[in-house]
């Protein structure tokens, strides 16, 4: 069972480094510019688009628990029908954004408050990157259905080469080309594209004689449709909490003072680089228990969720004794400017102690997609968004400031994992009684 895990973990925790890793170059071309403004305008523009495509992210996890699902059963047209769903969810949403960009950016800047330098950095990158968005979104449906498909490598090579080119187009853009924050927009819009277009051919490349299980009337089918919406709906909203967290994370980071916003936005590669690594095992949590589930395999069911918290406990401990000792140098690799990572020294500890207290939340994520209990996915986010972060955060500001944002994101993570931890029984077990 362990290699089952490991082979779809290891596959995916190397296409997951590459994306910290591009966020982590991204900073550190902005950082080495010489200016703070640079990082605080991708740290900016990241968050918007980070509320535009994590609200899309449900594309990739509620595929991945219903294709899982349907490949356990060995149903083969639902497996391919899963796709053709989250793809057309995927042109329609990309047509939407696209179309109503400039309305999107004025709210956007609105909300997040920023001083004007940094602002008019962060939306010569907007309206770049935005031309990204039917590549982006169109590598969540594939990316949740290969996933569900127990097919780890095909998203691997694809986030390994995509980020490949987003590196040395935008270093290429950013140092010769002197284009600055349009450089690194480019380098991402270029790259979105290649990768989709790689995912395409994977799916026609390996999976072409599923083609034949593919119709339009089954793919519009009223009871199976409604499932994948209502599966669906219930990971936007649960998506939405994590959107409003980060968003509020960056926007009270940027109201304090561009110097906050830059520390703040350092300080949270170190989540990512964690979460990122974490989600490899999520994601196989999302792919066994679909698989198991769908074929009725109580005992292999157990024995994968008891397996996947061993390697979760393992792997936290190695980020925080890493964290501990190596965060200075991860710093210094991510800026050179001397006063930001004199600035980020007393936020350190927050980072320390973040893969202990979250990496439950991530496993148990992956457990409830694979499972399709997305309606208690729901629940439990809107809870540690509503009773634990904005609680913590409005209770604490007045006296911690900064500190208290970590705090409350910290107990935002921790919360998520005991709140699923309690509906476990109820939302998951029931299906083998």
């Amino acid at each position: 069972m362990n290699r089952r895990i490991l082979n779809i973990a290891i596959p995916n925790i190397i296409s997951n480094i590459t994306i910290p890793l591009l966020g982590l170059v991204d900073l550190a071309l902005m950082g080495h510019l010489g200016k703070v403004d640079f990082i605080g305008a991708i740290a900016l523009g990241g968050t918007i688009f980070n509320f535009l495509y994590w609200g899309f992210a449900f594309l990739r996890m509620g595929t991945s628990g219903i294709t899982a699902q349907a490949y356990g059963a060995r149903n083969l047209n639902e497996s391919i029908l899963s796709l053709s769903r989250a793809l057309l969810v995927a042109i329609l949403g990309s047509i939407f954004i696209i179309a109503l960009q400039q309305p999107i950016a004025k709210l956007s800047f609105w909300v997040i408050n920023s001083e004007p330098s940094v602002e008019n950095i962060a939306k010569s990158y907007y309206y770049i990157r935005i031309w990204a968005a039917p590549a982006t979104i169109g590598l969540y449906a594939f990316s949740g259905w290969f996933i569900g498909m127990q097919n780890a490598k095909a998203p691997m090579i694809i986030a390994v080469v995509s980020n490949i080119i987003n590196i040395t187009l935008s270093y290429l853009f950013v140092f010769k080309l002197n284009l600055e924050a349009q450089g690194v927009a480019w380098g991402t819009l270029i790259a979105q594209y290649c990768g989709l277009f790689l995912a395409i051919y994977f799916a026609v490349r390996y999976y072409h004689r599923l083609f034949k299980y593919w119709s339009i009337k089954g793919m519009m089918k009223i009871k199976e449709l409604k499932y994948f919406v209502l599966v669906n709906k219930d990971i936007f909203i649960r998506t939405l909490c994590i959107i409003f967290v980060f968003t509020f994370f960056t926007t009270e980071s940027a109201n304090t003072n561009k110097n906050i916003l830059a520390v703040n936005a350092l300080l949270l590669q170190f989540l990512f680089i964690f979460s990122y690594f974490m989600d490899g095992f999520a994601f196989a949590a999302e792919a066994l228990v679909g698989k198991y589930i769908g074929a009725k395999n109580n005992k292999y069911f157990h024995k994968v969720i008891q397996l996947l918290f061993i390697w979760g406990a393992a792997i936290s401990i190695v980020f925080t004794i890493a964290y501990a000792f190596g965060s200075n140098t991860i710093l210094a690799l991510l800026t050179n400017t001397a006063s930001t990572i004199a600035n980020a020294q007393a936020y350190l500890i927050w980072v320390i102690l973040l893969p202990l207290l979250s990496f439950a939340s991530f496993l148990m994520d992956g457990i409830f997609i694979g499972a399709t209990a997305s309606s208690y996915m729901r629940k439990t986010m809107m809870a540690a968004t509503l009773l634990v972060f904005i609680p913590l955060y409005y209770s604490l500001s007045g006296v911690l400031a900064n500190h208290a944002l970590w705090i409350a994101m910290l107990g935002f993570m921790l919360a998520r994992g005991i709140f699923q931890a309690i509906y476990y029984k109820k939302a998951i077990l029931i299906r083998f009684e």
